[in-house]
């Protein structure tokens, strides 16, 4: 799958981003990508690329792109514990920079470009998200009801808004989530305020997993999880997008 980099114009300047889709000169339905809180780096090219081997347009924007161009901060290629305090305590300034406010405002932009890309059909797009990028991708589905056809968060805190965010979802959701971020308990009371939302969904605990299970360079790594990722990631785009 090739990958091309595109500079999406933004209220506050141009977010780096890249894409990956089939090289067959047809048009595919597009899908956003947000990455987990390390950002843009090998594994999500790799995941935007098996994505778009399976018919999609993947959109991968730097959401810290205010800050640098991605890599953001430099980051080993393994991601292991010994790191990772470090590794956070130069992103959460920009994850807590990172405002609703914000969040919307490039929502806004990141779809206008993915759905003008001459490769992308005419149409409603999907959404994925992991870690932070999940509840990025929830508030860019509740913000564009009738742009966003199908949502998917991975180990992400898809709760963080609280139950009267997800009134405004009409796209099909997966939430996939890690068995060390929620408990069967807090997975009853999210899944009844998404019954009580009408919201179209699966919700789930993948077992034996911890926050970043996704992630095949850090240590969370769960090839299994990641299989069941895909597992449920790749038919609802099916279902909500096929008829593009």
């Amino acid at each position: 799958m090739p990958i091309k980099t595109l500079q999406i114009p933004t209220t506050d300047g141009q977010a780096d981003a890249f894409a990956a889709f089939p090289d067959n000169g047809e048009q595919h339905p597009g899908v956003l990508m947000y990455a987990d809180g390390f950002g843009i780096r090998p594994v999500l090219r790799e995941m935007a690329r098996e994505l778009a081997g399976h018919g999609y347009y993947v959109l991968v924007p730097n959401i810290f792109y205010r800050h640098s161009p991605a890599p953001v901060i430099g980051l080993p290629e393994h991601i292991g514990e010994e790191v990772r305090p470090a590794i956070m305590a130069q992103l959460m300034p920009l994850i807590e920079a990172h405002t609703a406010e914000r969040v919307l405002s490039d929502a806004d932009a990141y779809l206008r470009v993915l759905t003008t890309q001459p490769e992308v059909a005419a149409g409603p797009v999907g959404v994925t998200g992991y870690c932070i990028g999940g509840l990025l991708a929830m508030r860019t589905a509740a913000a564009h009801p009738g742009q966003v056809a199908a949502i998917a968060a991975f180990h992400g805190p898809v709760d963080a808004d609280g139950p009267d965010a997800l009134a405004e979802i009409t796209a099909q959701v997966h939430f996939g989530h890690a068995e060390s971020d929620l408990t069967p308990e807090a997975l009853g009371e999210l899944n009844r305020a998404l019954d009580a939302a009408k919201v179209d969904y699966t919700s789930e605990i993948y077992p034996g997993t911890i926050h970043g299970f996704t992630m095949s360079d850090t240590d969370a790594f769960n090839s299994a999880g990641l299989q069941r990722h895909w597992d449920r990631l790749l038919p609802l785009l099916n279902r909500a997008l096929a008829n593009i």
